[in-house]
C-alpha cells in the first residue's frame, strides 16, 4: 500500500541489536551513583572553562554557561571567524567546531561562533584547575594561527597533557 511504501525500508527497520545492546550498556550506566558524580564534574568543569575563557577575551554568547556546552562569539572577540578558530585549534589538538550564533552576521560555512563541550575531558579525568590551561591554550591558538611553528608547540604542550589524564 501506499502507506507502506512510505514506512518501510525509507523511514523504519528492522531492530538493530548492536543499538539495543548499547543502550541497555548506556542506561545500567546512568543508573550508577558515579555517572551523577561524572555528570556534575561536566558541568562544573564548563562553568570553569567559560570563566577562563572570558578572562582572555573570549566573549560568549550567554555570558556563561549552565550545562556541558559553551558557544563563543570568536568574530566580536577576536575579529577572525569560527572557522578559522576551529582549524588554528585542531591544529592543536583540541576538537570543538566552528558554529553560527544567534543573528550571525556571516555566512554559514565561515560563522561567528565556536561550540565546544567539556564531556570527553572530564571522561579522561580532567577537573575545573585544567581548564584554566585549556582556555590558556585557545587563546594561543588564536593569537598564533597563522605561525605553524608556535602552534607546533603548543600540540607538544596539548599531548603531554593529554598524557597526565587516563587513557578512555
Amino acid at each position: 500500500t501506499l502507506i507502506d511504501r512510505a514506512v518501510f525500508p525509507g523511514t523504519q527497520g528492522g531492530p538493530h541489536m548492536h543499538t539495543i545492546a548499547a543502550k541497555a550498556v548506556a542506561f545500567g550506566e546512568a543508573l550508577q551513583p558515579e555517572f551523577k558524580d561524572y555528570a556534575e564534574q561536566i558541568v562544573k568543569n564548563a562553568k570553569r572553562l567559560a570563566e577562563e575563557l572570558q578572562k582572555r577575551g573570549f566573549k560568549l554568547v550567554t555570558g556563561g554557561t549552565s550545562n556541558h556546552l559553551i558557544l563563543a562569539d570568536i568574530h566580536s572577540s577576536f575579529g577572525i571567524d569560527g572557522k578559522e578558530a576551529e582549524i588554528a585549534m585542531d591544529k592543536i589538538g583540541l576538537t570543538l567546531n566552528a558554529n553560527a550564533i544567534p543573528d550571525d552576521p556571516l555566512p554559514r560555512f565561515r560563522p561567528s561562533g565556536i561550540r565546544l563541550g567539556t564531556p570527553a575531558v572530564t571522561t579522561r579525568g580532567a577537573k575545573e584547575d585544567d581548564m584554566k590551561k585549556i582556555a590558556e591554550w585557545m587563546r594561543r591558538s588564536i593569537d598564533s594561527r597563522d605561525n605553524d611553528d608556535k602552534l607546533t608547540e603548543l600540540r607538544k604542550e596539548v599531548v603531554e597533557f593529554c598524557h597526565t589524564l587516563r587513557d578512555i
